[in-house]
């Protein structure tokens, strides 16, 4: 993998680096199965004698000695996987109702055990519970602190430096509402290092604390990451969707990323680098919900009951976000989960219901209000208005297009060339550039979240904002504050031509910012500029109305002095587009934003811009930025929306090849432990075919490499007399062995007895598609009942860059 940046090397390089990985002895390498934030520990500490019967060997019928077999007595670490691994979907699932049976039927016999199969069944809500209660905290508290940074960059508090501008301001008996940013209990840099914030110097002042600021903050935040957790870097959306498509990729959802990801994001947004806090939002909350999983043992120990909690929590990440539960839960649907059964669905309401909640609780945004742009239009929009917002609908869709391949070409040449052997140097670059422009634009220095609330807003009779500073007209006040289309004043214009300059910033700031090594989210710097071509776009609109009222398009419906048209609805209609384009939701993302506003009644313009921009970008390529990342970094996802459109059948896919060796099996009971751990050491493969014998080739089941590995070195500790020249049985029943021979190991109760098979002339689609419903990690292929390869979920990925003309090599992941 040809990441130089330290992000995308720590899959590499960071196998043996981090507390959360799990090792053991194979074949010279050291794997040590210690305690972890992702796989259960192993039992190490257990008596030796329980494998032993009782009795000498040469007492026993027929000289055999009695044989351990794991089905009566699990192996730890037995069913487990490696890091960089798919886990097994239907063997997972398996598990899971074999406990839930036994539990079941446990319950009958005594009061305690019933009472067990009801904490067992309740678990799954108290673990939803808690996951809403933490990663609703830990968002209020990361709103807040965000909040008092950002404004930390212009001035400080005198009355407590922990104030931030709006509510050192509150206090203040001297504060009027024309001029509610202004109090004496609030100094800017320049007054209190100058005493005074009038002039050029005062000035200078300002913009280089406001820049030193900025360097700082970003400086903290990519050296915190560098240091102590690289995967905290980045969105984690991408890596959170192949996670949950069944891959393991240890560490990733642990302690120490948790830790930093929260408190890097909280400088990375304070530094005023164009991103936001929505998608990161996203990946902490999954690490809540797997750090919460360790206190269940049934999440413990299943990988497909864990990832159930991990789409709840992705729920729960958005919810905290935007503050919309009910698009969070359709986010996880929609976007990032790969598994999604209607009890997931239950839960993962309840816990979007909970963060909610305990984020409103903490009311980090001080208004008493859950969503984060609340706006309050006073006008209903026109049905001729469908025009200009599938025109901002088509906008959307060019830029997400645009976006995505930029943005990819530059995480691309950083991966390949010297940029990305800096990364440190790289934020502070970018840090700089976007805080010298930004500064002198006021549009550019407040946060993208302060902007778009400004985009948002519906001007009022008592607004000051510069946006809605139209000239002085006669207007009789009706019963709402609803004010008529009006002539535009030189300060709109002003503001129109600061919007446009802004505009282009965003636009191509945005492009270097994401994927850089600090956590950095893409929801908020999209909807900015999609806000910004809305509002340029509504005032437009508005001054065409009020000059040309006359005009076809305008008779019947927008007389003089109506309030016909509104700028604040083209911003929100402009910022969903972009967001659509760019990530390709629909029926989530038009949730999440009439959520996030509260605008209920502007659904169906919502709607067109939404489904023109999916159109739109679509046409000009496939993928959203998440997929565009996960084919990137090489991740091994199995994307459930692209279809597979070659009329291959799975002989063309699976191996061996005709030039290759023949495929590496184990009989049922023909090899000796030696052999087994030759072929181990010989070999990288996951696992092994058994047949019947070499010669027939008759399929018998499949066992995983490491289920093997475990076994024979249990067997080694916990048997008696097991060596090298002992044989290996996968058999039901032993045949007699010799009298003076080494007692045997009987491993059939690690062998998967039904594994999935296809035939050599099934159509590759439907491969694709089993692979996709099932989860499968890998799929045998048989001509009349004899195995003739194997199909894994990477030759898929493989097969499908090759029909694509791709690099098939780029997909890195076993």
């Amino acid at each position: 993998m040809d990441n130089t940046g330290y992000c995308g090397e720590s899959f590499n390089s960071l196998q043996s680096g981090t507390s959360d990985e799990d090792m053991v002895e194979i074949a010279g390498a050291t794997l040590d199965f210690s305690s972890t934030d992702d796989v259960p520990p192993l039992d190490r500490d257990y008596d030796e004698t329980k494998g032993i019967e009782n009795g000498p060997i040469g007492d026993r019928p027929n000289g055999v000695p009695k044989l351990m077999d794991l089905l009566d007595e699990p192996v730890p670490g037995v069913g487990t996987y490696e890091d960089f691994n798919t886990i097994d979907w239907v063997r997972e699932k398996s598990k899971d109702r074999d406990r839930h049976r036994e539990i079941a039927t446990k319950s009958k016999e005594s009061t305690l055990a019933l009472m067990k199969s009801i904490s067992d069944a309740f678990s799954g809500w108290l673990l939803m519970l808690l996951v809403g209660l933490m990663a609703g905290a830990l968002a209020g508290g990361i709103d807040i602190s965000a909040h008092w940074m950002t404004d930390l960059k212009e001035g400080v508090c005198l009355n407590g430096f922990w104030f931030n501008h709006e509510h050192c301001c509150w206090n203040s008996n001297e504060t009027t509402f024309q001029e509610r940013d202004k109090c004496p209990n609030w100094k800017s840099w320049a007054e209190l290092i100058v005493g005074t914030n009038d002039g050029p110097f005062a000035y200078i002042m300002n913009y280089v604390m406001y820049v030193c600021w900025a360097l700082l903050f970003s400086f903290l935040a990519v050296s915190l990451v560098r240091a102590f957790a690289p995967y905290a870097c980045g969105s984690g959306i991408p890596e959170i969707k192949t996670i949950l498509s069944g891959f393991i990729i240890r560490g990733y959802l642990g302690k120490w990323t948790l830790m930093i990801k929260t408190i890097t994001l909280v400088l990375a947004v304070s530094s005023g680098l164009s991103l936001g806090k929505e998608g990161p939002l996203v990946h902490v909350a999954c690490c809540c919900g797997n750090i919460l999983c360790h206190l269940f043992t049934k999440y413990r120990r299943n990988e497909a009951k864990r990832r159930e909690v991990l789409s709840a929590a992705a729920a729960v990440g958005v919810s905290v976000a935007f503050g919309a539960p009910i698009g969070g839960v359709l986010f996880s649907l929609e976007e990032v989960s790969y598994y999604f059964p209607l009890k997931t669905l239950w839960r993962s309401f309840f816990a979007a219901l909970v963060a909610a909640f305990t984020l409103r609780s903490i009311n980090p945004f001080g208004n008493s209000r859950l969503v984060l742009f609340y706006v309050e239009f006073h006008s209903p929009w026109h049905l001729l208005e469908l025009i200009p917002f599938v025109l901002l609908g088509i906008f959307g869709g060019i830029w997400g297009a645009f976006f995505i391949r930029a943005n990819i070409a530059w995480c691309r040449r950083r991966k390949t060339t010297w940029l990305g052997h800096y990364p440190v140097l790289e934020v502070l670059v970018v840090t700089a550039v976007t805080a010298l422009l930004a500064f002198p634009n006021s549009y550019t220095r407040m946060s993208t979240s302060e902007l778009i609330s400004e985009l948002f807003n519906d001007c009022g009779l008592l607004d000051s904002s510069q946006l809605c500073n139209y000239a002085n007209v006669s207007v009789t006040k009706s019963s709402s504050d609803a004010l008529p289309d009006r002539p535009a004043g030189q300060d709109v214009y002003t503001a129109m031509w600061q919007l446009s300059l802004a505009l282009v910033f965003k636009m191509l700031i945005t492009v270097v910012t994401f994927g850089m090594k600090v956590p950095s989210g893409l929801f908020i710097p999209s909807m900015a500029v999609g806000a910004i071509a809305g509002r340029l776009l509504g005032v437009g609109m508005e001054q065409l109305a009020y000059y040309h009222h006359d005009w076809v398009i305008f008779r019947g419906w927008c007389s003089p002095g109506a309030d016909c048209i509104t700028p604040g609805l083209y911003a929100m209609v402009g910022a969903t587009a972009c967001l659509g384009g760019v990530t390709r939701m629909t029926v989530s993302l038009v949730v999440i934003m009439f959520e996030l506003t509260g605008g209920l009644e502007y659904i169906v313009p919502l709607m067109a811009a939404t489904m023109t921009s999916k159109w739109v970008a679509d046409a000009l390529g496939r993928e959203g930025i998440y997929e565009a990342h996960i084919r990137l970094n090489g991740y091994p996802f199995l994307e459930p929306k692209e279809e597979f459109s070659h009329k291959t059948l799975a002989m063309d896919v699976m191996r061996p090849r005709r030039s290759d060796p023949p495929l590496s099996v184990i009989t049922q009971d023909g090899m000796s432990v030696e052999e087994v751990e030759s072929l181990i050491a010989e070999t990288s493969y996951s696992g092994f075919p058994v047949v019947v014998s070499h010669e027939s080739q008759r399929l018998v089941g499949f066992v995983q490499r490491r289920d093997l590995v475990i076994s024979i070195e249990n067997a080694r500790q916990r048997q008696e007399g097991v060596v090298s020249a002992s044989r290996i049985f996968f058999t039901e029943y032993t045949p007699p062995q010799p009298p003076n021979s080494p007692p045997p190991l009987k491993l059939r109760g690690i062998m998967d007895l039904s594994p999935f098979t296809v035939t050599d002339h099934t159509a590759m689609d439907i491969v694709v598609d089993i692979f996709r419903k099932l989860g499968l990690r890998q799929c045998l292929v048989t001509h009349n009942g004899r195995l003739l390869g194997i199909i894994t979920k990477k030759d898929i990925l493989k097969h499908m860059a090759q029909m694509a003309n791709r690099d098939p090599d780029s997909i890195l992941f076993n």
